[in-house]
């Protein structure tokens, strides 16, 4: 071994290893390769905790990868550099929740037991019965006001979550269940009325 690698060794060694802060901001400057260490300082631990959320490795990966793009997007916003890990660790605890409230979960029925279901439990008078309700709900949501029909038809008729319907609807989402609470009760007191005639 030559002296130049000994030296080259030692500086190593000796070289101060670099911080999280330091490394928040020149991601915050714009540096890929202090981008590339947090991601890999962190990574393993943000899959970890995304799993523990999501309950599925292949989906934690996802999810975190989507959380460091959302997190390099933002981290000029991050006003404590040394925080970035806590920072970090919130992004993935929201996306996660997020990510669940979308989920759809599908059951796999088999075609004759669903007939079986639906033709046994349904008698000509259940149809009957079944129309005269969906007339009186067709009814009942066309002389609601716009923003009480449009909310109902959000949740009900489209199946948007409370989530997608705070986006869609620009507000947020204790609105969008005040709302709803009140465009049910207009709704059953337009379909008293109509029952009442």
């Amino acid at each position: 071994m030559s002296k130049r690698d000994l030296d080259m060794i030692m500086e190593t060694i000796h070289r101060p290893l670099t911080s999280v802060a330091q490394l928040v901001e020149s991601a915050q400057l714009g540096d890929r390769d202090a981008q590339t260490a947090l991601y890999e300082r962190y990574r393993e631990s943000a899959i970890a905790l995304a799993y523990r959320k999501v309950g599925n490795w292949d989906e934690a990966e996802e999810l975190v990868q989507d959380v460091f793009i959302h997190a390099f997007d933002r981290i000029e916003q991050l006003r404590v550099p040394e925080a970035f890990g806590g920072w970090l660790r919130q992004i993935v605890r929201r996306m996660a929740i997020n990510r669940l409230t979308r989920r759809r979960t599908a059951i796999a029925i088999d075609s004759e037991v669903l007939e079986a279901i639906h033709t046994s439990s349904n008698t000509p008078l259940d149809g009957v019965l079944d129309g005269e309700r969906h007339e009186q709900v067709r009814s009942g949501l066309q002389r609601l006001g716009d923003v009480d029909r449009e909310t109902l038809e959000a949740f009900y008729m489209v199946g948007q979550s409370l989530i997608e319907m705070a986006e869609h609807f620009e507000a947020p989402i204790g609105t969008i269940k005040r709302r709803l609470h009140v465009a049910r009760k207009r709704l059953a007191r337009e379909m008293e009325s109509f029952q009442a005639l």
